[in-house]
Order: C-alpha cells, then sequence, then structure tokens
C-alpha cells in the first residue's frame, strides 16, 4: 500500500497540500492520523458532515478527548464560547441576531464605499509603480470595512491586527499551550480596549452592527455580556482575517495562471470568477466536528466506522479539488460552470456568516487591480503563512504600471 499520510508538521503539506489531499482521496478517504482524528478529502463525505445533524460543532462539550494540557487551559481561559463552537438552540440564537446585516442586498450597498477605499489604497502604487499587496490592499480594505460596519475606531489597527493573528493561530489543530497562552495575552489586550469602545457607544448610540448588538444584550433575553464580547471579537477577527487571505490567493492564482488573468482582464471580474477562486485556493482548509452517535461512512465495500466523540477533520480544501465533482480540479478555471458548489465557506448552519462581504470586498479589490493595471508582475515570490487551518499569503511584492 502506497504511504498516505496527513501530517500537519510536514514543511511540504503546508507549502502544498493538494497532492497530499488527492492521494488521501484515492487512497484512503476515511483517514484515521496516529493523532488520532479522522480525515476527510472526498467531497460528498465533508458536505454530508456539515449538513448533518449528528455531527457537532461544540468539541469541548461532545468529543471524547484524552485531557490534555491544550484542552485544560482553553477549559480554564475561556469565558464565553464564540458562535463559531456553538450547535443550534444557542448558535442559532446568536446567528439571526446579525443575519440581516450581512444578506447579500444589505452587503450590496457596500459596493461604493468598498470601491472608494480599493482606489485610495491603489493611489500609491499608480505613483511608485509597486504595490505590496498585503500591507496596502488585502489588509486595509477589509479591516476598514468591518470597522465601518462595527463603527470602530481604526487608531489602532495595527496592534488589532497583531492580536488577530496571535488569536487566529488559537485556530490551529496543532497548536500548544504556548500558543493559547498568547492568544490570553491578545485577548486580554484586546478586551478592554473593546470594553472601553462598548462602553463609549452604549451611551453614544448609532445605526452601526455595534450598536445594535447592544441594544440586544441590555434587553437581556438573548444575548450576554460575555456573549456580546466574544461576538464582537469574532466579528471583527473574521471580518478581515480570512478576506486578507482570500484576496492575497486569489492575485497569486491570476499571475501564475496568465491565461486566466487575461479573461479577467477582458470581460471584468465577476461573482463566478470569485467562486472559482474560493475553490481553487480558499482561505479556510477544513473544520472540525464531532459526531453526537456512532457513524459509518461507506468505502468501496466497507463501512468504515466512526465512534461517537471522535475527532472529524473535514477537509474543505480537499472537497474543492474532488475530481468527481469538479472536472480537471487543479486548473484555475474562471468559466467553470459549477464553481459556485464549492466549500470555501464550509456549509450547514456554520455556513459562512460574511460569505457575501468576503466575495464582495475580493471582487472589487481584484477586479480593480486587474483594471488599474495593464502590467502586474511579482517583484518578489509571496511569503505563505505557516498555517494548516487558514492558507495565504503574508507578503507579496508586486512591480504594476
Amino acid at each position: 500500500v502506497a504511504e498516505v499520510s496527513f501530517n500537519p508538521f510536514d514543511p511540504e503539506f503546508r507549502k502544498n497540500p493538494y497532492p497530499f489531499y488527492d492521494k488521501l482521496r484515492e487512497l484512503d478517504p476515511v483517514h484515521l492520523t496516529p493523532l488520532g482524528f479522522v480525515v476527510l478529502t472526498r467531497y460528498d463525505d465533508v458536505v454530508n458532515t456539515l449538513r448533518n445533524n449528528d455531527f457537532s460543532r461544540d468539541i469541548e462539550l461532545n468529543a471524547n478527548l484524552p485531557e490534555s494540557p491544550t484542552r485544560k487551559f482553553r477549559r480554564e481561559n475561556e469565558r464565553s464560547k464564540s458562535i463559531l463552537n456553538l450547535d443550534p438552540p444557542d448558535h442559532t440564537r446568536l446567528r439571526r441576531l446579525v443575519s440581516k446585516s450581512f444578506t447579500p442586498s444589505a452587503i450590496e450597498k457596500l459596493r461604493p464605499r468598498i470601491q472608494q477605499l480599493v482606489d485610495d489604497s491603489l493611489a500609491n502604487a499608480k505613483k511608485i509603480g509597486s504595490l505590496e499587496l498585503v500591507e496596502e490592499l488585502a489588509f486595509p480594505v477589509p479591516f476598514q470595512v468591518i470597522s465601518d460596519l462595527l463603527a470602530m475606531p481604526t487608531d489602532r489597527a495595527e496592534e488589532l491586527r497583531d492580536w488577530s493573528q496571535i488569536i487566529t493561530a488559537t485556530l490551529e489543530p496543532t497548536t500548544s499551550v504556548d500558543d493559547l497562552q498568547k492568544g490570553q495575552i491578545a485577548i486580554g489586550k484586546m478586551r478592554p480596549y473593546l470594553e472601553e469602545v462598548i462602553a463609549h457607544r452604549r451611551k453614544n448610540m448609532g445605526d452601526d452592527m455595534l450598536s445594535s448588538l447592544i441594544s440586544v444584550e441590555e434587553q437581556g433575553e438573548k444575548l450576554n455580556n460575555d456573549e456580546l464580547m466574544s461576538f464582537v471579537i469574532l466579528l471583527y477577527i473574521a471580518g478581515h482575517e480570512t478576506t486578507v487571505n482570500l484576496i492575497g490567493n486569489s492575485v497569486h492564482a491570476l499571475l501564475t495562471n496568465p491565461e486566466q488573468l487575461a479573461a479577467m482582464r477582458k470581460i471584468g471580474c465577476n461573482q463566478n470568477m470569485i467562486d472559482e477562486l474560493l475553490r481553487f485556493n480558499g482561505p479556510v482548509q477544513h473544520t472540525i466536528r464531532t459526531p453526537l452517535v456512532d457513524v459509518a461512512i461507506r468505502v468501496g465495500d466497507d463501512d468504515v466506522e466512526i465512534k461517537k466523540g471522535s475527532l472529524v477533520l473535514a477537509s474543505l480544501g480537499a472537497g474543492n479539488h474532488d475530481p468527481s465533482v469538479f472536472n480537471n480540479p487543479h486548473a484555475l478555471d474562471l468559466a467553470r460552470a459549477n464553481s459556485n458548489r464549492h466549500l470555501a465557506f464550509s456549509g450547514g448552519v456554520h455556513y459562512c456568516l460574511g460569505a457575501s462581504l468576503a466575495k464582495l470586498e475580493t471582487e472589487i479589490a481584484v477586479g480593480t487591480l486587474v483594471k488599474t493595471f495593464a502590467n502586474i508582475e511579482v517583484a518578489s515570490e509571496p511569503e505563505w503563512r505557516d498555517r494548516l487551518t487558514i492558507r495565504g499569503v503574508s507578503k507579496y511584492e508586486l512591480r504594476v504600471s
């Protein structure tokens, strides 16, 4: 049997996980790792796991995990679970509070503002002929948009960005106690800052998302203070962190596929193209679930048993490259007819709340970049973030004219 492995510590895997996914999907699609969790790489298995109520997102409550230093640390330090880690009905209650702010029609109203931010971000590059993509476009635009939505001050953007990156590091399956401690320190700095903003907002309510969450919290039934805080932290971090990576990955995909870049230049950027860029190299590579009952998954002529309480890693990146769903999956094809079936935003009740926002920001940022500059060249090879869950470029120097 050919050796298949899911080794998050392997630098080759981090650099390009897709060949590893292919091997797993072909030879061992329900793969039990030496670390004890199960990795799913077939599209249908991933979708079923995301949509099936037999699988829970509340790992701490429902997974049958051995006691470990990282578990103990999480349990002792978490004041309130983020909506990311809740199941219905708590998840439903919290999500309903903000879902109307994220409908496609609500998000579409932001188009002129996003366009203005992108134009401002590219003004300097027009003058000097170079652009550091992350620092000058991919980070500032989504960060400003989520700050606008929450009506947050942006005078501490640099610190907030550092805190966000430290906190998202705790989402990794390979998280150490050291990472968690750093995350706690970052939350410890972010929390008083946000408490100050919230206290000020209570006295100066507006029509922003933070004001509407505060007014719900003050009525007391639907949201308590700890939930409010973890919600704001999540909206704030998720509101920019993943889109930064999507914009970076998208530009990288286009520059390494010049014929597709030419196609976008010719007809302009549209939502279908963004779906294909999400499918091709999405920023979130996997999500974790735990079954609430024993589950069997059919592989060939056998049923592979997954015990209740096991950890199941549903690989979104692998599902997005499953040839049984996407023909010639490793090719970027902006005209692909079914690219909207991608799983980059997960699925089921936890389908990404900000999907419409991320797509609009990316469409405008990437579309405008491509339209503004006839020549975009790589000045130095991109640096990739050394992460498993969130895949993205951390630095990308471009020459533009």
